[in-house]
């Protein structure tokens, strides 16, 4: 069982360098506390992200933690050159010593890709052109390659990742139904939702990874997604997540309230009590946390959880003291009673 950081680090009304410098801070003490990994996602064009470059977060971020692995989560691939988003890869494999991974999707915005003059309803057809471009980088010296949207010509590949044969990859999803590729190719999955439908997930990832006859080092991680406070009570951490949430809400559904639409998938309610009452969110104290998420753990048959322990307006210090209960506290008991359990 592991444990691992989502930060979307959405726009807080701080001063973005001081924004910044909080956020690496927080970096340093997922780092000291024992977390697996820290993920970030990709957005453009929105006050979701004030990080819409994960590369480069991810170059600062690797700088200031040690142990703490680092994966976006994920990389846009319609907005790179494939070939220049390999050399990222790698480059970011070494600064960090071998502690990068890395996710791949579409986008689940058309509008911030339209924005960009990208067009999503083609942003299928180039997110699977370039990861075919990415895999011919991996295992070749030299790359031709002629699509519909990038071509290279005998480009040569001058960096390899410091992992071989690449860096662990990750995919979020959905449905059971879009397990299949990812559970037979050995890649870390990660998904949202209510229970029972993270449990079909974990299920037929399960089987199609046997029915693959998948062999590995180590197994894939199976995760999900919780925005999670610990707090001294019940109620002290309800009314953290009360005043944060809010200003979180309203950068997520910004850009859709602009066009007029809504999320496909990724739908939240406006307050942070429909959030806790959907699961999608866990707040109280480290006794009541360490239930709700022991339970949904097992209920899932989930081997990663990974909070987000930072959004909105929330205030840097009670964000830090309550990570620090969640590392103290829960982590330990969730992982006791997983091995209770099994």
């Amino acid at each position: 069982m592991k444990f691992g950081v989502f930060d979307q680090n959405d726009r807080s009304g701080l001063p973005l360098a001081e924004q910044y410098e909080n956020r690496l801070v927080l970096a340093e003490l997922y780092d000291r506390l024992g977390f697996h990994c820290f993920h970030m996602s990709e957005h453009h064009g929105t006050p979701l992200s004030t990080t819409p470059s994960p590369s480069v977060w991810m170059a600062a971020l690797s700088q200031r933690t040690r142990r703490l692995r680092l994966c976006p989560l994920v990389y846009l691939l319609p907005t790179y050159n494939p070939a220049r988003l390999y050399e990222e890869i790698c480059m970011l494999d070494h600064l960090s010593g071998g502690r990068f991974e890395f996710g791949i999707g579409r986008g689940a915005s058309p509008h911030e890709l339209d924005a960009l003059g990208i067009d999503s309803t083609k942003a299928a057809k180039m997110y699977a052109e370039a990861f075919d471009t990415i895999q011919h980088c991996v295992t070749q010296d030299s790359v031709t390659t002629t699509g519909e949207f990038w071509s290279l010509n005998d480009y040569a590949v001058e960096m390899k990742p410091l992992q071989r044969p690449r860096p662990p990859m990750w995919y979020a999803v959905g449905s059971p139904d879009s397990v299949v590729w990812p559970a037979r190719n050995g890649v870390n999955v990660v998904c949202g939702g209510q229970v029972s439908r993270v449990r079909a997930i974990s299920d037929r990832y399960r089987e199609e990874m046997a029915a693959g006859s998948l062999h590995s080092g180590s197994s894939p991680l199976i995760g999900v997604n919780r925005y999670i406070i610990v707090g001294e009570t019940d109620r002290d951490a309800h009314e953290m997540g009360r005043k944060a949430w809010p200003s979180f809400y309203d950068n997520f559904i910004k850009l859709w309230r602009k066009h007029g639409t809504q999320p496909v998938n990724a739908k939240l309610p406006p307050s942070f009590d429909q959030l806790v009452e959907s699961g999608h969110a866990i707040a109280g104290s480290a006794r009541t946390v360490t239930q709700i998420l022991s339970d949904q753990v097992a209920l899932g048959g989930l081997n990663y959880v990974i909070g987000s322990f930072m959004f909105g307006t929330m205030p840097h210090a009670e964000a830090a003291a309550s990570i620090r209960r969640f590392a103290e506290s829960v982590m330990p008991a969730v992982k006791a009673a997983e091995t209770v359990a099994a």
